[in-house]
């Protein structure tokens, strides 16, 4: 039945069913937002930890720990495979999303991730900063941190032997 009462004709009830799917899509899509951010968040802390447990002793970046360097390798690279595969997820629901878009041109229910012509709105402070996805900060933090402490990892494997 529609909202006024009338039977839905079967058309109309599938749009219905799409537009549910869809917000479960868009549910699913927009809750990664804030696990994303939680994880860099922690990402960050675990990194200013180690970096403050290696300088505590006040000798800093020596030979002898190179087991906190290893660590710091270890850590990154699972988050780096953590948050990639939440941003997989994301980008799958995002264009799952976006073939409902495509069924669906003239019901603006289906474009609530059309947001171009808005953004270009936008002051020019918040497109300069915002043009880049997290998405892709949110991959390559990680990343670069892992290549950070496999190098001090390798060199300080190195200052012991004379190179």
């Amino acid at each position: 039945m529609s909202p006024q009462g009338e039977p839905q004709t079967e058309p109309a009830a599938q749009v219905e069913r799409d537009f549910e799917a869809y917000k479960i899509l868009l549910d699913l899509w927009s809750q990664e937002n804030p696990i994303k951010t939680t994880k860099l968040q922690v990402l960050l802390v675990v990194n200013g930890l180690l970096v403050s447990a290696i300088n505590i002793s006040g000798e800093g970046f020596t030979e002898d720990k190179w087991f906190m360097y290893l660590a710091g390798v270890i850590f990154n690279m699972i988050w780096t495979f953590s948050i990639g595969r939440t941003a997989l997820f994301q980008e799958a629901w995002q264009r799952k999303l976006q073939v409902f878009r495509d069924r669906y041109p003239d019901d603006p229910r289906f474009s609530i991730l059309d947001t171009a012509q808005y953004r270009a709105q936008a002051s020019w402070i918040l497109r300069t900063f915002g043009w880049i996805s997290s998405r892709w900060y949110l991959l390559f933090s990680p990343f670069i941190f892992a290549i950070i402490w496999l190098i001090i990892f390798l060199c300080s494997r190195g200052a012991g032997t004379g190179y």
